[in-house]
């Protein structure tokens, strides 16, 4: 392909990518290194009360704010280098959380930016295994059952998959509440009164298991379509040869399957790293919060109607700095699969 073609063929997309991705990606980079406050000045106010002969009259200076000429806020913009960073990592309070009797770990985790990254590592780190484990053995099943019966399954299997995610979310969440289905299967067993989102290690426990239910039938797609193109001569050499399921397993099937497991894995961390549908479906953010629903909490207006912009940005470029470093290993085995290849 001429490279006059190829470039005509990309510069729609590359447009687009430009605008919508690194353009912002700038704009969130440099926001995060500056503040932007309204700009106040100084003023005596002089305020007078009567008095029997004169009047008495106190002066106080206080703070108001400085007005355009449309009646409008100014504001203004500098540059603070790291501050927003440092704010959100706070390094003197976690090096005081590990001085003699002041809590250690737990100390660490009162802090808001390391509780979410502690969520949100435990939530990328445990989905991760069970989602390809259970896409793959999914897979498996449905790739070993009659042809007549397969169009039915992965119907089925596809349905967690396309319920929208705060939805399926909301769903899950409603099954548990006070009143739900099965808290009260729960509390006819038990014998006694169950309360699921008064804990958190049970709230982290749904939001687990909602992420595992609705993205297995997106790994199971993949691994299928993957088990589609496996050479049955190999297969077939394996059982003649007397391998077991599990040999064949681990020396055919897994190895012709790696690309699509690498494949999926950076799908699921650059997604799950992201996690904020299940925070706000499960309500969670007494008990749990995520880096994204953090980053989002500092865009929500306070009581004076500011939004912290710089601490979101900060939080944005930190959330977009674990996703890089969570994708090399896999990014670095997928390019030296590459290389090999050619």
């Amino acid at each position: 392909m001429k490279p006059r073609v190829f470039f005509a063929f990309v510069a729609p997309s590359l447009a687009l990518m430009v605008l919508f991705i690194a353009l912002p990606l700038v704009v969130v980079f440099v926001q995060s290194f500056q503040v932007t406050q309204q700009v106040y000045k100084q003023v005596t106010v002089e305020t007078c009360t009567p008095g029997f002969v004169t009047q008495n009259c106190v002066q106080e200076t206080k703070s108001q704010a400085v007005l355009d000429e449309n009646g409008k806020p100014v504001v203004e913009t500098r540059f603070v280098g790291f501050a927003n960073y440092l704010e959100l990592l706070q390094p003197q309070a976690v090096a005081n959380a590990f001085t003699a009797g002041s809590g250690g770990i737990a100390a660490l985790l009162n802090i808001d930016f390391y509780k979410a990254l502690r969520f949100t590592l435990t939530f990328t780190f445990v989905t991760l295994p069970l989602v390809i484990g259970l896409g793959l053995l999914v897979a498996l099943a449905v790739d070993n059952t009659q042809r007549s019966l397969r169009g039915p399954l992965i119907f089925v299997t596809l349905l967690p998959f396309i319920i929208t995610p705060v939805i399926g979310a909301l769903s899950i969440r409603w099954l548990f509440v006070s009143d739900g289905i099965m808290t009260a299967a729960l509390e006819h067993l038990l014998g006694r009164q169950v309360s699921i989102f008064s804990n958190g290690w049970a709230i982290e426990a749904l939001m687990l298991f909602y992420r595992v239910w609705s993205i297995t039938p997106f790994a199971f797609v993949i691994f299928y379509a993957g088990l589609q193109t496996l050479d049955n001569d190999t297969m077939e050499s394996a059982i003649i040869d007397g391998a077991s399921r599990y040999e064949r397993l681990r020396y055919v099937i897994v190895p012709h399957l790696m690309p699509l497991i690498v494949f999926v894995a950076l799908i699921h961390l650059m997604d799950a790293y992201r996690v904020f549908e299940e925070v706000v479906g499960f309500s969670s953010q007494a008990y749990r919060i995520s880096l994204q629903w953090l980053t989002y909490d500092f865009l929500i207006p306070d009581n004076t109607g500011n939004r912290s912009i710089p601490r979101a940005s900060a939080s944005s470029m930190l959330t977009m700095v674990g996703i890089v470093i969570l994708l090399i290993p896999l990014l670095r085995r997928a390019w030296r699969d590459h290389s090999r290849i050619r």
